[in-house]
């Protein structure tokens, strides 16, 4: 066939199906396009889903109330999204007041659309993430929970506890740049004393006897139900009495008798060791003074029985946000920075974290708490001016059935005497005929507060002579009229009620025994947060126990 040259530059010329070929071009074009965008769709879904999953695994893990392995938690999260095989590594750090946790993965994918233009087949899309989550403290109350009892003074353990306390608290304070850490100190023995300006503070106090630096609450049994300890509830004021029990009983023994005077020692609120008053066997408000803190440690002194469950109630209730108006009276008495004026903090607070170190040498003693009617007020006992013995009146022994049997009524006990007279005793005994009279005034002999009589006389001499002798009555029973006594297992159980509520609110209890008996050392045991937090220590080992306790706080890095 032959051209023309003509037809040849009329096909030069020709312009149709050039569209077709631009179309198939830039189509090709497009599709690949399309299919780059479907891959890197694809990957940036995978991407987030990825970072996701990491961040959401990572906060779970740094919760300071986790209870799980936090590398354990990281990888259900990564399981339950299907991507286990992303996750590279785990990292977590835990201190006193932080939770941190790392964690980074990857993953590998060929693209489908990208790979049909590499001949190769070697792209590769590499998604990798990484996530930090911390949880931390910004804001730590610490009471100190610290046996004072008599049995202190022996082993040189008070001496070693003075030690280890102003140590700990030195590690702590030296940390605290910012006001963040609060201290306080209840001592105990087998009673919490008071500072007066903290007793004050508490409007329903009940048989307030007013001796002074003796500032003991008898707790009613109910306020172990909570942590809280109410500026209202109704209080009785500890009497200072000796209710030690004797072995003495049936015949007479002189008020000046070793088994009837009083022993300081056995007193449940004493102000006192060994007649020199005690100023700091008191509640520390809670401050960051150091100066403050170790003098008040130093200071302690050892007598007394054992009730750790009312000094983990008082540790508590410093603790309990219900607190705030108690706190605002110690800020105003001076005892407690102002720029601690909203603690305490409330329970589960996630910028607050509340710690007891609880400490014990030995186990529950039962306590003993005068009964109502016997702690403040007018007695019904007398005391002779000039030879200051005793006699009591008892209503029981008034015949109002006349005039006539109201005169020769008897009703003043005269034990010296073990007899009856118709007034009381002033150093001379009255003329048999002398008349009882429901109005006379006596001379020579004073009537007694309640206070006056313990302050003179045990309480079981008070039993035994002036009751049980006149009365026939046994002399438990009527030291039972008198004295109230709690038995150890009920103070064991409101320990472990006080610890258990603790728990549950996140408070980190540390539990110290301290060269404590089997029973002290399974009742702090039992209140410790776990067995990590509990310490059964000998000798020098205390100072070992508070300085593991103070370790986790000097790591602190307290931050706004």
């Amino acid at each position: 066939m032959r051209f023309s040259r003509k037809s040849a530059l009329r096909f030069a010329r020709d312009e149709d199906g050039h569209i077709l070929i631009f179309t198939t071009v830039m189509l090709t074009l497009m599709l690949m396009l399309a299919g780059i965008g479907v891959d890197i769709i694809n990957f940036e879904t995978m991407r987030t889903k990825q970072q996701q999953t990491l961040d959401r695994a990572t906060l779970a893990a740094a919760s300071l109330t986790q209870q799980l392995d936090a590398e354990a938690v990281v990888r259900d999260y990564f399981a339950k999204a299907n991507m286990t095989d992303h996750l590279r590594s785990v990292s977590f750090e835990r201190t006193f007041n932080a939770s941190t946790v790392r964690a980074e993965a990857e993953k590998e994918i060929t693209p489908i659309f990208m790979n049909l233009y590499d001949m190769s087949n070697s792209t590769k899309l590499v998604a990798r993430g990484r996530a930090s989550a911390e949880q931390r403290i910004n804001n730590i109350e610490i009471v100190m929970v610290l046996d004072v009892s008599g049995s202190m003074n022996d082993s040189s353990r008070l001496v070693n506890l003075k030690t280890a306390a102003n140590e700990f608290i030195d590690t702590v304070l030296d940390q605290d740049t910012e006001n963040r850490v609060s201290i306080s100190i209840v001592p105990f023995n087998g009673q919490v004393n008071l500072p007066e300006n903290m007793q004050q503070l508490f409007t329903n106090r009940i048989d307030d006897h007013g001796v002074a630096t003796v500032n003991c609450f008898d707790l009613p049994s109910s306020v172990y139900g909570n942590l809280s300890l109410p500026l209202n509830t109704a209080m009785p004021v500890t009497a200072h009495a000796d209710t030690y029990s004797t072995t003495t009983t049936g015949s007479y023994i002189a008020p000046t008798h070793s088994n009837a005077v009083v022993n300081t020692g056995n007193r449940w609120c004493p102000p006192t060791v060994n007649g020199t008053v005690s100023n700091t066997n008191f509640i520390r408000a809670p401050t960051n003074n150091r100066t403050a803190l170790k003098a008040h440690i130093s200071g302690l002194q050892a007598i007394g029985a054992t009730s750790i469950n009312a000094g983990m109630k008082w540790g508590m209730a410093l603790l309990d946000p219900s607190a705030r108006t108690l706190y605002s009276g110690m800020i105003a008495a001076g005892q407690t920075p102002s720029y601690f004026n909203n603690r305490p903090f409330n329970f589960g607070d996630r910028e607050a974290m509340k710690i007891v170190v609880l400490m014990t040498d030995g186990e529950h003693f039962a306590e003993e708490r005068v009964n109502a009617g016997f702690r403040a007020g007018t007695s019904p006992i007398w005391r002779g001016n000039s030879d200051t013995l005793f006699s009591i009146f008892h209503s029981s022994r008034v015949n109002t059935s006349s005039a006539t049997n109201i005169c020769n009524s008897r009703p003043f006990y005269v034990p010296h005497l073990n007899a009856w007279h118709s007034r009381p005793w002033n150093s001379t005994t009255p003329s048999s005929s002398t008349c009882y009279s429901t109005t006379a005034t006596y001379s020579g002999a004073t009537q007694q507060t309640w206070p006056q009589v313990w302050n003179s006389v045990r309480v079981a001499w008070v039993a035994q002579q002036l009751y049980a002798r006149p009365l026939g009555l046994t002399q438990a029973n009527a030291m039972n009229a008198i004295r109230t006594q709690t038995p150890t297992s009920t103070m064991d159980s409101q320990l472990a009620n006080v610890c258990g509520q603790a728990r549950a609110r996140n408070v980190l209890v540390y539990g110290i025994a301290f060269e404590a008996p089997p029973n002290g050392q399974t009742a702090i045991a039992n209140c410790a947060s776990s067995p990590a937090h509990y310490f059964n220590a000998q000798g020098l080992e205390i100072r070992t126990a508070f300085r593991s306790i103070a370790t986790n706080i000097t790591q602190l890095k307290l931050t706004q």
